[in-house]
């Protein structure tokens, strides 16, 4: 595992002395051999939005949402497509078996969609961010809120 934070310490070093840090952007890693599934939520304008899946194939990157970045608070879900593991967490919003993107996040079962564990990643409100998704699927503790949560 500590190879894995080498490597980890390495790929952020080079990404940031690259033209490509300037672009602002909601980026995911995966830093694993393994093909991942990822689903983003977050606030947008007219409420809760939850989108996926994108796949990410093991050691590369994706750009969820391109652009400058609108909120502080975007929520990630991850599943390993070959082992199984997830990277979740206790924010629970609407996903679906295919690819989705799904307005709101109250009755997910009623209105035909499944429910997944979101993990909460606080912007600060930085123009661009990236999670990276190492072996070792981890779940936090609950985080604080936004204020208004979903």
């Amino acid at each position: 595992m500590q190879s894995w934070g080498l490597a980890a310490f390495v790929f952020f070093a080079a990404l940031m002395g690259s033209p490509l840090a300037a672009k602002a952007d909601f980026r995911v890693c995966n830093a694993t051999q393994q093909l991942v599934g990822v689903a983003i939520g977050y606030r947008g304008e007219a409420g809760w939005v939850t989108e996926g899946w994108w796949t990410i194939e093991g050691s590369s990157c994706k750009t969820l949402l391109e652009g400058p970045l609108a909120a502080r608070y975007y929520y990630l879900y991850a599943e390993d497509a070959e082992r199984g593991g997830r990277w979740d967490g206790p924010i629970q919003m609407c996903v679906a078996e295919n690819q989705f993107k799904i307005a709101g996040v109250t009755d997910c079962f009623a209105r035909g969609f499944q429910r997944a564990g979101f993990q909460e990643h606080d912007t600060g409100q930085q123009s661009s961010w990236m999670v990276q998704l190492t072996d070792a699927p981890s779940n936090p503790a609950t985080p604080a809120l936004p204020a208004q949560s979903p």
